[in-house]
């Protein structure tokens, strides 16, 4: 059986993982929706689904985007309000 290497889950998995280690050092909930589509993704070949590059692109794409804009919504100011400071750290 010849299975490429993107179709394996396991190389999703440790994507998911490096994402998420890159999104603890630059926080921003960036990194942290591409690691949820990538853990999606290792989870659809573990549960075996058979996708070829394309589609699991797209699956990847598509949950990566939803996970941004949910975490965006759920996680975001208040509309209208900013985020100020009144001191200075240093003081």
């Amino acid at each position: 059986m010849d299975t490429a290497f993107w179709a394996l889950w396991w190389v999703w998995g440790a994507a998911a993982l490096l994402l998420a280690i890159l999104e603890v050092l630059v926080p921003g909930f960036v990194f942290l929706g591409f690691a949820i589509g990538a853990a999606a993704v290792a989870l659809l070949l573990l549960a075996g689904a058979g996708f070829g590059l394309a589609p699991l692109l797209l699956v990847f794409a598509a949950l990566s985007l939803a996970a941004w804009l949910l975490m965006r919504r759920f996680f975001a100011l208040p509309k209208g309000q900013v985020k100020t400071f009144n001191h200075d750290i240093n003081d």
